[in-house]
């Protein structure tokens, strides 16, 4: 899910460091792995308790000298952290409010996008970088010690080998096309994030007055994509996944208008749209995939689908500036559309995707059921 930023799929209209990205996406499976085998929530406090660590060292080494080794290793940790987010809602909330606990945690996330930027400049100011780095130790403190308190259902899973839960995860991924042929289709469209994140700012600067439009820009996505959460816990698709597919095709617009520099209200206005979108796909898709995945598999799911998410963003940020130098600004960004429009409408095309309903199916297979079963008891 392009956060799938949230995931959201995870989407993101934000990326961590390069030197983290690399060990992030080669973690993410493992981290999949031991969230199914050891429990989501206790994976989940002590990646909470590794990044308290590290931001903390942040923190103290900014009131100093700070070092890049320390901030890759705080991103980093995120390869274990975030597998566990849908296990830990699956575990906690009944299938008929998880929509409403999805779109709330994606309110809360967004939330956090609109007044963060403004709490980190407010620290920065009055205080020095490092207190920022301090205050965001905290929160993973207090995230850990909220978990801690937290019942969580586990479903256990047989012994095998890291290998074969890979591969036993992945063949839960192809059993389903509107599963796969979705994480394509939102593989893609954290691609064209990642040539608009590129192209986007020089275009704003030179062509549509200036760097105030693209703070714009990033502002109305922001609270497009909060608007698009709260839509999430009220508008209860029959087809979700078909739904939220094709809404992600109107990220086609604000890349076609940037490329052909239209007026800046019409691309701003695109934009908080096509994000709203996301922000309203993210709960929806979470709560598809908690639903339609034995629970026991789930957190190898979803870290399949964060790999695809994260792994698409280097690509647009590699080849958006070489094809940008050979053909110009318009041409890259009239290309991601095109293939966002192509990929994320295209999945129509898919059956699964068409006959995709909002109700849950059982695990997906017997052993499946006397797990859930056994835990209910």
């Amino acid at each position: 899910m392009p956060g799938r930023l949230p995931r959201l799929g995870q989407f993101h209209v934000d990326a961590p460091p390069v030197c983290a990205l690399v060990p992030r996406l080669l973690l993410l499976p493992l981290g999949g792995v031991l969230a199914d085998r050891l429990d989501a929530r206790r994976v989940a406090i002590l990646a909470d308790l590794v990044r308290c660590l590290a931001q903390l060292a942040v923190g103290v080494e900014l009131l100093g000298a700070a070092s890049l080794d320390v901030i890759a290793v705080a991103a980093a940790v995120g390869a274990f952290a975030l597998p566990t987010a849908s296990p830990l809602v699956a575990g906690t909330v009944e299938p008929a409010q998880r929509q409403q606990a999805n779109a709330l945690m994606g309110v809360t996330a967004n939330t956090s996008r609109l007044a963060g930027p403004a709490l980190a400049g407010a620290l920065i100011w009055a205080a020095r970088p490092g207190w920022a780095f301090v205050l965001d130790a905290a929160t993973f403190a207090l995230s850990a010690l909220l978990l801690a308190v937290v019942r969580v259902r586990h479903v256990p899973m047989p012994r095998r080998s890291v290998l074969a839960d890979l591969a036993h995860g992945w063949r839960e991924v192809r059993r389903r096309d509107w599963f796969w042929t979705s994480l394509l289709g939102h593989g893609v469209w954290n691609g064209a994030a990642a040539v608009l994140m590129t192209l986007g700012p020089a275009v704003a600067v030179r062509r549509l007055g200036g760097e105030g439009v693209w703070v714009l820009m990033l502002q109305a996505g922001a609270v497009g994509m909060l608007a698009g959460s709260l839509l999430a816990a009220r508008i209860h698709p029959r087809r979700p996944v078909l739904t939220a597919n094709l809404g992600l095709a109107s990220y086609a617009a604000p890349l076609a208008l940037l490329a052909v520099a239209a007026p800046a209200p019409l691309v701003i206005t695109a934009y908080g749209i096509a994000l709203s979108a996301i922000g309203y796909l993210n709960p929806v898709w979470e709560t598809v995939v908690q639903g339609q995945f034995p629970p026991h598999v789930l957190a190898r799911v979803t870290s399949y689908d964060w790999l695809v998410s994260l792994g698409a963003m280097p690509l647009g940020y590699v080849l958006a500036p070489m094809a940008a130098r050979t053909w110009g600004e318009p041409a890259p960004l009239l290309a991601a559309g095109t293939l966002v429009l192509v990929a994320c409408a295209g999945t129509a095309a898919v059956p699964g995707v068409r006959r995709l309903t909002s109700a849950p199916v059982p695990p997906a297979d017997g052993a499946s059921r006397r797990a859930v079963n056994a835990s209910s008891a």
